[in-house]
This record gives structure tokens, sequence and C-alpha cells, in this order.
């Protein structure tokens, strides 16, 4: 974890320990997140952008792959949102499909894959894929010798490629806004989950988007308080998040000391963690 007082909030990250994926999560392989939630405008590309970062930051090579159509996670990093051939291209069966779009960014160790707007066709496309569930996987494959971490930042639905993405992943981390309908679609995508057959797969629920100020928020929060499942960690509704599309920039670049920065800083040394990487690499 990347040294930085982090009082409180990082002493309950620190401490926390949880059930593994459905990998060896000790391998040396690349590790596979899938940040997803089944709801949109739950804080879902700002933790994509945001861990990505620091993960580069800790010193592990690190690819995020924007997924969603929208294109936001590319905003974020200063990079046009254009793959050259777009989804018929990724479809063809090349045997490194990724390796002519992917983009560096202005950060040592972390690539974008972009987005594309005809990804909104890319169920349509898969449809048509023998073994469309195994595609994630082995186009991640093409390039899993040139990464440590990738992130997938995925649209909000439940849809063929979304299953690829399941069937792809070490873990899906899921950020949840303490609401009722926020909850419900955790519930929503453990079921599914098992009609899949991945009941085994790591499920790592966090809370983003939380106003303490706000009741229903500290109730739902102290409903699942000992579920080891969820992440100690949580995303403040903070005007430093919204800020990301105005700078372009994950957060702790630009506003480093705030208390989102820790939190974010603290969620990924819980996935650090998880993940068994316990050897920091001191980036810089």
């Amino acid at each position: 974890m990347l040294e930085a007082d982090l009082g409180t909030f990082g002493a309950e990250a620190q401490s926390h320990r949880a059930p593994q994926g459905h990998r060896d999560q000790g391998d040396k392989r690349v590790k596979i997140t899938a940040v997803y939630n089944l709801k949109g405008g739950v804080g879902k590309t700002a933790a994509s952008v945001n861990l990505a970062y620091l993960s580069a930051l800790s010193g592990r090579r690190t690819l995020i792959w924007d997924l969603d159509p929208q294109g936001a996670a590319t905003f974020y990093f200063r990079i046009k949102p254009k793959v050259t051939g777009g989804r018929k291209k990724l479809l063809k069966g090349k045997r490194n499909p990724l390796e002519a779009h992917i983009r560096g960014t202005d950060f040592d160790r972390l690539d974008l894959m972009p987005a594309d707007f005809s990804y909104r066709k890319m169920d349509v496309a898969l449809d048509d894929v023998k073994k469309s569930r195994r595609w994630m996987s082995d186009v991640l494959a093409s390039v899993a010798s040139d990464y440590d971490v990738v992130f997938l930042d995925c649209a909000p639905s439940i849809s063929t490629t979304s299953d690829s993405v399941f069937h792809a992943a070490d873990a899906l981390l899921v950020p949840l806004i303490p609401t009722t309908l926020s909850m419900r679609t955790l519930d929503q995508l453990r079921e599914h989950l098992a009609k899949e057959g991945l009941d085994e797969l790591a499920v790592w629920p966090f809370f983003s988007m939380v106003d303490r100020r706000k009741k229903m928020h500290r109730d739902f929060m102290a409903d699942v308080s000992s579920d080891e499942a969820y992440f100690k960690s949580v995303i403040p509704n903070a005007s430093q998040v919204e800020r990301m599309g105005i700078e372009r920039n994950p957060v702790p670049v630009f506003a480093g000391g705030t208390l989102a920065a820790k939190s974010y800083l603290n969620l990924w040394g819980e996935v650090e963690e998880r993940f068994g990487f316990l050897d920091p690499l001191g980036g810089s």
C-alpha cells in the first residue's frame, strides 16, 4: 500500500480481511478487476479511474479498459474515445486485437484501452461469436504478460458482454450508494452469477457517494457492517470527485490531501490486500 497518513480510515482498511476469489490470489498472473454495477450513476467510473491510477503509482503495470460507450474514463484520461474499426475489429479473432488500440496515459505504467461508441452494439455482435462467454478471457490473455493489473470499467447492464466480463474477472468490485434501489442491485447480481455457475467469483462491494448526514445512508451501512464481503473504505459524496470531469485527472493528482483522495487510497489498499499484493513495489 502507498504510504500516507490515513488516520482512522487507514486503520479500518488495513485491518480488514475477507474470503478470497475463485482463482489462486497468491499467484503471479495478471489480476483482472471488473468495476461493475447494474445501476448507473453510482461512482463506478470514478472508482475505476482512481484505482487504476493508484495501482500504477504503486509500481504495478496497469491497464484500464473503458467498456462503456459513453467513454467517461477515456475522457478523464484526455484520450479520444475511438477504436479504429470499432467493435468489429475487436471481434475478428485476431491474435492480439487490443495491441494496436491501447494508448499510454500521462502516468507511468498506466495504459488505457479506449471506449468506442460502437460498443453500444457489442452484445449483438457477440451473439454471433462462438463461445462468447470466453471472448473477454481470450482477448485479455493476449496482453496478460504486459500487465500486473487490469481494470474493466463496465457499462451498467447485464448482457452478453457483462457475462463475458464475469467469466474473465478475478473479482467484481461493486460500488453501492446506501439506498434501497442501489443495494437491491447487489442481490440481483449475485442471483445472476449463481445462474451462470459463478458462485465462487469474488464480489467485493463498497459504499460510494456516501453522505453521512443522511440517516438512510448511515443505517444501510450499519446494517452490513459485520459482512466481511464489504470493503471498509467508504467513498464520500465529495465535490472533488465531481471535479474530475473538469480537471480530467484522478482525484489524488489535483486534490491529494482531501478525504476523497485518501478514501480511494484506502480502497486500493484493500484491493491490494485481497489480491495478495503483500510486497508493495514502491512506485513514484
